[in-house]
């Protein structure tokens, strides 16, 4: 299937960075959300993105602008309908997504690739409530997508290799690698991740290190990039509490059980970078840690 116009639900900081990627691949973009003032938003963040790629020589100025004027946004889910290949990126909840789906099924085209952006939910699960199971895949793109290299290719029980292998392409064509992966729960990245991260939450919890110490030992121990509860406060605490659940309840092994300080956290609204507070207290000149 030769993919021109894709669709993208949601406008958050994924959704809005894989706007932005399939823009700049040449790709027709058509983005909703259920907020307007989201889609402004998203719209705003994704031209101070290309703008800041511009400065440091990644893209040119005819490439922003070329990319700027491939995206086009709607308020009405129904108009994504026509669209070659949509991907679904709204928040990290099955009820959420199942019923998109449902609401976008009558609008579709009988050609129309259906995917979900889902870091943990069973795909196989999504996919049947849907009338194209065949034509139904994880496309797991890694935060934030202008960045990051890789995107997970999940499938589902029922998804066909036409459907692989079309969506295979369009990795391709943005620039990125295909991580093929089976649907079981957390794929590939945060199977193997957020257990880490949760690790490093009960290793604060039993006070066997401080914030730093925990974040310092881990940058220059393992050479990480960034610290367990950095990289936590980055990708949101709440997302990270989910991931864990999706962990805990599909393999049902205690070494999943999310860390009750991850817990209270969230309770507390402290999510991370997003909400000003999580592991950081952001809102100040500079990170201070929260214990």
């Amino acid at each position: 299937m030769d993919v021109r116009t894709i669709g993208v639900i949601g406008a958050g900081q994924m959704g809005h960075g894989i706007a932005h990627v399939l823009a700049l691949a040449d790709y027709d973009v058509l983005m909703t959300d259920i907020s307007p003032s989201a889609l402004d938003q998203a719209m705003t963040q994704i031209e101070a993105n290309m703008g800041r790629q511009l400065r440091r020589e990644i893209i040119t100025r005819g490439d922003m602008e070329a990319a700027l004027r491939r995206i086009r946004t709607t308020h009405k889910l129904a108009d994504l309908g026509p669209c070659d290949l949509i991907i679904e990126s709204a928040t990290e909840r099955e009820s959420v997504k199942r019923a998109i789906f449902e609401d976008l099924q009558p609008h579709l085209g009988p050609g129309t690739i259906l995917t979900s952006n889902t870091s943990s939910i069973s795909i196989t699960r999504l996919a049947s409530g849907t009338d194209r199971p065949e034509r139904f895949i994880g496309f797991h793109f890694m935060n934030p997508a202008p960045v990051m290299r890789l995107v997970e290719l999940v499938r589902g029980i029922a998804t066909d290799e036409s459907t692989f292998e079309t969506c295979r392409r369009v990795v391709e064509r943005l620039g990125k690698t295909a991580a093929p992966a089976e649907d079981f729960p957390g794929f590939i990245v945060n199977r193997i991740l957020m257990p880490m991260i949760n690790e490093a939450v009960y290793t604060l919890y039993e006070g066997v290190g401080d914030v730093l110490s925990i974040d310092k030992s881990m940058r220059l121990g393992a050479n990480h990039p960034m610290g367990p509860l950095e990289l936590a406060d980055f990708i949101g605490l709440d997302t990270c509490l989910a991931i864990m659940n999706v962990l805990h309840d599909g393999l049902a092994d205690t070494k999943y059980r999310p860390c009750p300080l991850l817990v209270k956290y969230v309770e507390a609204g402290w999510l991370g970078r997003k909400t000003g507070r999580g592991f950081y207290d952001y809102r100040g000149d500079a990170p201070v840690p929260t214990r």
